[in-house]
């Protein structure tokens, strides 16, 4: 009788601990996925050697217009450029980064990209690539924003 007691308990209790934990056995973890943590994307490194980090664009209300803010770090010994195409009918862009340091268009007295003939409205990702060095031309969608954010604000075209 003891003996059935003990068992009916264990097997309750195993029950009890995979009810209330079986979904943590196959879901993947949240901070196991990466994202950007931020308003703009990060590009894959495997466009370049250099990394490009939360890319975005600030356009006026009618998405005719806006400026590209970005970091882009280099960590290597040499100089790189960085080419960045914003799609068909807007003129292409490149950035030269000196060897082991980050240019933050739009921070620190780096002018952002002025990006004109873009139709990608406030709220749209605009399908931009990059590529730098022996890299991959990489697309990314980076997302077009608007001035509501007070620190955006002054980068609104």
């Amino acid at each position: 009788m003891k003996s059935r007691r003990l068992i009916a308990s264990v097997v309750v209790g195993a029950a009890l601990v995979l009810g209330t934990s079986g979904c943590a056995l196959v879901s993947t973890q949240a901070t196991t996925i990466p994202y950007s943590p931020a308003d703009g994307v990060n590009v894959p490194d495997r466009s370049g050697p250099l990394q490009v980090r939360n890319a975005l664009i600030v356009a006026n209300d009618e998405g005719t217009e806006g400026n590209f803010l970005a970091a882009i770090v280099n960590a290597t010994d040499d100089a790189e450029t960085l080419n960045i195409s914003f799609g068909e009918g807007v003129a292409a862009a490149t950035v030269r980064v000196p060897a082991r340091t980050v240019v933050s268009l739009g921070i620190d007295g780096e002018e952002p990209i002025f990006v004109e003939g873009l139709d990608s409205k406030p709220g749209s990702d605009l399908p931009t690539s990059f590529q730098s060095g022996d890299g991959e031309t990489v697309l990314a969608d980076v997302p077009v924003l608007d001035g509501t954010l007070d620190y955006l604000t002054e980068y609104v075209p």
